[in-house]
């Protein structure tokens, strides 16, 4: 899909006309937010921003750029996939492409608390603005709040989450809060806390936070117990998370999850671009089926 041809045009036109950039972001046709059954599906590709280009066995996966745009242009093709989630660059570069109109995007934030640093709690707000989105004319944000209790950086980036709620709803766009706890293990490492305690508080503090729920979402985790959906009446789309071993389990858990009334979509990045098989029409395919059958 993304032949020799155009992606020279891509670099040239990177080289020579910025601008096209913003005409890009200007003439994008807009949707609604959700599709006609009342869900949304959409594929992430926030990761490189923040570090993090593994994916299974391979740390550089997702650092060839081209590799990564036509497995998103494979997965944009499906009519099933309702828009993308991503940080400027990567959207720029769809968008370039045309292959963004007609599609919900959600910008991505916060991708400062880089993968593996001393500070990642700490994550700054180094993407999109509340401003930037309205100005381009995006349908939302996106940010990641990452709650670990023994680390201070936990506190810095919930006040700049809590601030950029506000700033969204403000402007009636989407906040898509991604609240997941962690602690640390005996050499330091974080690691996710997935029972349904930690979880379910991780839900209640995303819902409260700025001046108003109004257009806050949650994205989180498919969790095994439905306590921790039952924490809030906010939207909920499931995350893929970290690609297991096993994607039949993967689909497995995120159609149980979205049997629950408050869930309402899936957004999922490596799993669905970068399947074992390698085979991204397929893998985005089955996600899609999972998801019309649970709704």
């Amino acid at each position: 899909m993304l032949t020799d041809e155009r992606w020279n045009e891509l670099l040239r036109t990177r080289v020579t006309d910025p601008g096209a950039i913003k005409r890009a972001y200007a003439h994008r046709r807009r949707r609604k937010l959700l599709s006609d059954k009342g869900t949304l599906f959409l594929v992430a590709a926030d990761h490189p921003a923040r570090g993090a280009l593994g994916v299974g066995d391979d740390p550089m996966a997702m650092a060839d750029r081209r590799s990564l745009i036509e497995r998103l242009l494979v997965a944009l093709e499906n009519p099933a996939v309702d828009g993308l989630l991503g940080t400027p660059d990567v959207v720029e570069e769809l968008l370039l492409l045309d292959a963004l109109h007609d599609k919900v995007v959600i910008g991505s934030m916060n991708r400062g608390g880089l993968a593996g640093a001393d500070w990642e709690i700490d994550d700054r707000f180094t993407g999109y603005d509340a401003k930037s989105l309205v100005d381009f004319r995006l349908d939302g944000g996106k940010m990641l709040l990452r709650l670990v209790d023994s680390d201070p950086g936990t506190v810095p980036t919930l006040q700049a989450c809590a601030q950029a709620v506000s700033e969204l709803a403000a402007n009636e766009l989407m906040a898509m809060v991604e609240p997941l706890p962690y602690d640390r293990d005996t050499d330091g490492k974080l690691v996710l806390q997935k029972d349904a305690e930690s979880l379910a508080r991780a839900v209640a503090v995303a819902s409260g936070i700025g001046v108003t729920s109004a257009h806050t979402w949650l994205k989180i985790p498919a969790p095994e117990d439905a306590a921790v959906l039952n924490a809030t009446t906010l939207p909920v789309v499931v995350l893929g998370g970290v690609p297991s071993a096993d994607p039949a389990a993967d689909l497995a858990s995120w159609g149980r999850a979205l049997r629950h009334q408050a869930v309402r979509g899936l957004v999922v990045g490596r799993t669905l671009l970068y399947p074992p098989d390698g085979d991204v029409g397929a893998a985005v395919e089955a996600a899609a089926k999972i998801l019309e059958a649970a709704k």
